[in-house]
């Protein structure tokens, strides 16, 4: 049988308590979740867009439930992601052309990211709220 060479010690890598938590680094957990749950959101959309296309008991049981507080809270919750994915594929837009990469710009954009998502989904719905 052959002698087994010692494993050599493989250099660690630092952990997580060893970096000090960014915005940008927050941001880009952020992006990661809200890409997620837009599929989620997505799959609400199309059981919505189905029930409108099959008859009106359907639609009302859809939109019953879309209309109701917890729908509500979901829906304002996928406007957000929608938003802040957006603005997101922005910032990594601006960074694959070179802008924004150094400390302070990447602090700026990823605010960017965060207000402007947050704006947004409040236009949206401001909007719903007056002509919807």
């Amino acid at each position: 049988m052959a002698d087994l060479k010692p494993v050599a010690a493989r250099p660690m890598s630092p952990h997580l308590t060893i970096y000090k938590l960014t915005l940008t680094m927050m941001m880009s957990i952020a992006h990661r979740i809200t890409g997620a749950a837009l599929y989620l959101g997505t799959l609400l959309l199309a059981w919505f867009l189905i029930a409108a296309s099959m008859n009106s008991a359907t639609f009302a049981v859809a939109s019953s439930f879309l209309h109701s507080w917890f729908g509500m809270v979901i829906l304002f919750g996928f406007t957000w992601a929608l938003m802040n994915h957006l603005l997101g594929g922005v910032r990594h837009a601006l960074w694959d052309y070179g802008w924004g990469l150094d400390a302070p710009e990447r602090e700026w954009l990823a605010m960017g990211t965060l207000v402007g998502g947050l704006g947004l989904t409040l236009v949206v719905w401001l909007i719903y709220a007056i002509w919807g």
